[in-house]
């Protein structure tokens, strides 16, 4: 069996936990601000565990995939894990989204994010070549998704301090 890979980006975004959680929980939201997802073809609203939603991904140049996920994993406002299928030849697609609130120097709430992706490349010693050669796709593409989401969340307003407690300085 392939060797996972694992590929992780963390990223400071200048909005409250409880609307970067809200908008990433919105399955039927992932093609405003997640880099390669050009439409959310089936969803079920709000995450649940045991559903499923699906995308039409670009891939590579104009080449696209459909893809469907399952979310396996929700502990609210900290973390939600989702395997998807569609994306050969790698296996095993894992998405791990995790957050945790922070408190600026003036007073206003952010979020850390962290956005990881873990599969098995297929296809022996061509798929571990070419799974090296996108490792910088996507870290890039996970810090677009990152920035786009905090100007998804900035665009439509109510960025409010979050009420509850947790609050921790960066």
């Amino acid at each position: 069996m392939a060797a996972v890979t694992e590929v992780t980006e963390r990223a400071v975004l200048a909005v409250p936990l409880r609307r970067v959680w809200e908008v990433t929980s919105a399955t039927d939201r992932y093609a405003e601000w997640v880099h390669g997802v050009l439409e959310v073809t089936a969803h079920h609203g709000t995450a649940e565990v045991g559903r499923t939603y699906s995308e039409c991904n670009r891939t590579v140049g104009p080449l696209t995939t459909r893809s469907t996920w399952t979310v396996r994993e929700i502990d609210p406002l900290r973390r939600r894990v989702d395997s998807g299928t569609g994306f050969e030849p790698m296996h095993g697609m894992t998405n791990i989204f995790e957050f945790r609130r922070l408190t600026f120097d003036d007073g206003t709430e952010g979020t850390e994010m962290t956005y990881s992706v873990r599969y098995r490349p297929g296809l022996g010693i061509v798929g571990r070549t070419i799974d090296k050669l996108q490792q910088p796709g996507l870290r890039k593409a996970f810090q677009t998704s990152m920035r786009n989401l905090e100007d998804l969340i900035v665009a439509e307003g109510d960025v409010a301090a979050d009420d509850d407690s947790g609050a921790t300085t960066p």
